[in-house]
């Protein structure tokens, strides 16, 4: 019989299919609410044994760092021990982390897709299974069961072991490194559904793509899919250093966006002097889009995530009939328009929110076949994950995505050692 300790030191790897009562994990507790660097700690806490019969339990050997933990450790908008609490979590406590590349350690009794010792990614998306609508055959994404791993539940991939449903677990790229294989999912996967799930606006050949944060996660792998499919993304920076990391990736052209100052809330349509100068500033904003496009046609499709700072310009910028698609806010939540760009020009503001597990599996099947690039900017320790979304918090992150070792005893293994 294979003797198991209590709890295995961060690095060391148990015995395959022998999960420890132990494990350390990066914990954030109500009590240290506020910046991301105080608020997560290392704590030992009971691994999670018990798995409903369509869960499993993965040892992370690498998580990638996404900006929902940043908002986790903040207690806003969402207190989200206290969202979990009213569905009778009694933890108390928030284990983070929605991207993940690890090793299957365990699973329920209903599982088929994977089996102990797999190599997988994990994506994000959970929901009820046995929902009426998800059953019936309709996306998941849209009813209410649906969460997004490591943000909305507990038990993420900041900790030695995660618990997950088994259809969120991919294979994993082959290629990679854990620290490169657990990077891309979310961001790619989100950036996926958001360019080819909305018809009829998915992007095509010749299709012009407006993407703004084209250095960041969610901007380098919409630079890739659009590239991929044909279509000729426009990136948006914040400084010119940053042109040549997007060039590489397959953007057309740059643009600085501190060359603008006309971001925020649209000015009120009454106020004659403050909305001609935003229109000032939203057009000289339009000519350069063409200088770096070449030609003068406007973006079919308009790649958002800041939101009230850009959301203005975005709606102006778009094409007749074209579409601009949102993800998040991280300039914040309160976005206006000119509607009479929306309903003269017909244009369309469409939500969107991570992916399904057909988009997430298609996303992951292009990272396999080597068509994307994870575009891993930093691999960092697991005792700096607090660091790491601090950096995030305060905009100083590297280009690409971050990750941080969790079990990989080193950056480049491929495999467990």
């Amino acid at each position: 019989m294979v003797s198991v300790k209590e709890v295995y030191e961060v690095g060391e790897i148990p015995p395959i299919g022998e999960a420890p009562p132990l494990m350390y994990a990066q914990l954030i507790r109500p009590e240290r609410f506020g910046e991301p660097i105080k608020a997560f700690q290392i704590e030992k806490v009971e691994t999670p044994a018990e798995l409903k019969p369509r869960e499993a339990l993965v040892l992370v050997m690498a998580a990638g760092i996404n900006y929902n933990n940043v908002w986790a450790a903040r207690g806003l908008p969402v207190n989200v021990i206290k969202a979990r609490e009213r569905e009778g979590d009694t933890t108390g406590f928030h284990i983070g982390g929605s991207d993940a590349s690890g090793i299957v350690y365990k699973v329920g009794s209903d599982v088929e897709n994977i089996k102990v010792g797999d190599e997988v990614v994990i994506h994000c998306g959970m929901w009820d299974e046995d929902s009426p609508f998800v059953k019936a055959g309709n996306d998941p994404m849209f009813d209410p069961s649906f969460k997004i791993w490591g943000y909305e539940s507990n038990w993420g991939s900041f900790a030695q072991f995660t618990k997950v449903q088994a259809h969120q677990c991919l294979p994993k790229a082959p290629h990679l490194a854990w620290e490169e294989a657990a990077a891309p999912t979310l961001v790619g996967a989100t950036a996926y559904r958001m360019l080819r799930a909305w018809p009829p606006h998915t992007v095509e050949k010749g299709d012009v793509v407006l993407v703004w944060g084209g250095s960041g996660g969610l901007g380098s792998m919409a630079i890739q899919i659009a590239r991929e499919f044909g279509g000729i993304p426009v990136a948006v920076v914040s400084s010119e250093d940053k042109f040549d990391f997007c060039l590489k990736l397959g953007a057309k052209g740059c643009i600085n966006r501190k060359e603008f100052d006309h971001w925020g809330m649209l000015p009120h349509w009454t106020d004659n002097e403050a909305f001609a100068r935003w229109s000032q500033g939203s057009r000289a904003f339009g000519a350069k889009f063409w200088e770096v496009l070449g030609e003068r046609r406007s973006p079919r499709i308009v790649f958002e995530h800041p939101g009230e700072d850009t959301i203005p310009t975005s709606i102006f910028m778009c094409d007749t009939g074209g579409m601009v698609v949102i993800c998040a806010g991280t300039s914040g939540f309160n976005a206006t328009v000119d509607l009479r760009y929306l309903w003269m020009r017909q244009k369309r503001l469409q939500g969107s929110h991570f992916a399904n597990d057909e988009q997430a599996g298609a996303f992951n099947q292009m990272v396999i076949d080597g068509k994307i690039d994870p575009c891993l900017g930093e691999t960092y320790a697991f005792e700096d994950i607090g660091q790491c979304h601090q950096l995030m918090y305060e905009g100083k992150q590297p280009l690409g995505v971050m990750a941080a070792l969790v079990s990989a005893k080193r950056t480049g293994m491929r495999e467990a050692e």
